[in-house]
């Protein structure tokens, strides 16, 4: 069955699941943008914030190599190239399953970008230029279409509502004016420029589900105006296009909360943000990803329903290794928000990846709300209750009382040094294929109906061979 709210967003080969919300975090190349110029004009810098932003929880990493702020200096499209290409190549060089976003309205930028692997073009002139429809056109990834319309800059007056058309005998006030600007004509722009530009790459051959609207906050908008736009976020979404909210430390949020310094605003983006997602949006494009990811993994959690399946493999190679196996599921199933739904046997399995004993292995299925993340961090504390012991300099591999890898969720992908799902070496190991043979009749099937990344190795190019049958594990 369908999750309520089941949509995806095609970009590349990467298909976004969008029953949950996904966060964009900002990297801004850039030396005047408006709340993190010069930050991350180092290369090397600016790798090593998108790898930091990942393991914080973003799923999409945007890359921009020109600031739009107010007032902006346009720069060449060889001068963004050359701030932008090689932070691309080197994000995708040490996590080369990330999806990188390209912040650009120059094709030739554009066009670069994808050939190196962005998987998505971040336009802020939204689809205006023939030339970047086309870079789309003959690309496969998604579309970020941003509502740039500089007619907005005309304020309509504000709504103005009669009381009263007789004259009263003396002189009282007959109308009222509304605090905000009346949003029909605003939203007839935006959602109508949104509308065109989407038809526009539609007919140029781009399927709809690469595109994605963003209203643009901030783009030649007054404070007055993005409110009304903000309000108007079910509207956009009933468009049937995944929706972005990118107000994050914008100058109308420094005005809702009085905060002048721009990179002080991050509690009030995440205020916005918040009642965004309620509203129905999809992404949420950020610059401070680890205070967002808590935000919204905490609203998520307690104001949706949202199980999924997942299944964790676990091992033991010193000590009473059975025993070991047990007290890990009896500790993943107090987990928050988790419980154990069954568990296949124990496997008595050949060592690979350096360790240097056999090893007691088994698979356990469960359901869980948490976000991976955050339930990878539960698992870690799982091992440390357990006594693993992790030397100074260890790769990952070695003995140890109990490993618990978390190798699938239910629509969830990612990638980053902390976490990566799917667990990238999962089809390669005999000792999570067959065990998992325990909990379902064919795993390599059920990876393919899932639509989900698993490339499963036959049986004779695996390693960590399956010997021993070691019997079912008593947790509970």
């Amino acid at each position: 069955m369908l999750k309520e709210g089941y949509a995806v967003w095609q970009c590349a080969h990467h298909e976004i699941s969008l029953t949950r919300p996904r966060i964009m975090g900002v990297l801004n190349v850039t030396p005047d943008s408006f709340s993190d110029g010069g930050e991350h004009l180092d290369a090397d810098a600016a790798v090593a914030r998108a790898l930091e932003m990942l393991d914080e929880g973003a799923d999409i990493i945007d890359v921009g190599g020109e600031s739009t702020r107010p007032g902006f200096t346009p720069v060449s499209q060889n001068e963004e190239a050359e701030r932008v290409v090689p932070v691309i190549r080197k994000i995708l060089a040490a996590v080369p399953n990330a999806i990188i976003s390209i912040d650009t309205r120059h094709p030739e930028v554009a066009k670069m970008c994808v050939r190196l692997g962005a998987s998505i073009i971040n336009d802020v002139t939204g689809f205006t230029n023939p030339a970047m429809v086309e870079v789309a056109a003959q690309s496969a990834c998604g579309c970020i279409i941003t509502h740039w319309d500089r007619t907005l800059e005309e304020k309509p007056p504000r709504k103005q509502v009669t009381l009263d058309d007789a004259k009263p005998s003396r002189a009282v006030p007959s109308s009222q004016r509304f605090t905000l600007p009346e949003e029909a004509p605003i939203m007839r722009k935006v959602m109508g420029f949104l509308g065109d530009s989407a038809r526009t790459l539609m007919r140029a051959g781009i399927a709809k589900e690469r595109l994605c609207i963003d209203p643009g906050p901030g783009f030649d908008k007054d404070t007055d105006q993005d409110v009304v736009i903000q309000r108007a976020t079910r509207s956009m979404v009933s468009m049937g296009y995944p929706l972005m909210c990118a107000v994050s430390r914008k100058r109308f949020v420094g005005a809702l909360s009085g905060e002048k310094n721009s990179a002080a605003r991050d509690a009030a983006t995440i205020g916005v943000t918040l009642s965004s997602i309620a509203a129905g949006a999809h992404i949420v494009r950020v610059h401070n990803v680890a205070a967002t990811a808590q935000a919204l993994n905490s609203y998520w959690a307690v104001n949706r329903k949202d199980p999924r399946q997942g299944f964790i493999s676990i091992g033991s190679n010193v000590g009473d290794r059975l025993g070991n196996l047990a007290r890990a599921i009896a500790l993943i199933d107090h987990i928050p928000l988790t419980c154990v739904v069954q568990v296949s046997h124990a496997y008595d399995t050949a060592p690979a990846y350096g360790i240097s004993s056999p090893v007691a292995n088994a698979v356990v299925e469960i359901r869980t709300e948490l976000h991976p993340i955050v339930l990878l961090d539960e698992l870690f504390k799982v091992e440390d209750t357990l006594g693993r012991v992790r030397p100074a300099g260890e790769d990952g591999h070695g003995d140890r009382t109990i490993d618990c890898d978390l190798c699938w969720i239910e629509g969830e992908s990612h990638a980053g040094a902390k976490l990566s799902l799917p667990h990238p070496r999962m089809g390669e190991r005999d000792f999570v294929i067959l065990p998992m043979e325990d909990l379902m009749h064919d795993p390599k099937r059920f990876f393919e109906y899932a639509n989900a990344p698993v490339a499963v190795a036959p049986r004779e190019k695996r390693v960590g061979m399956v010997m021993t049958d070691l019997g079912e594990l008593s947790w509970e």
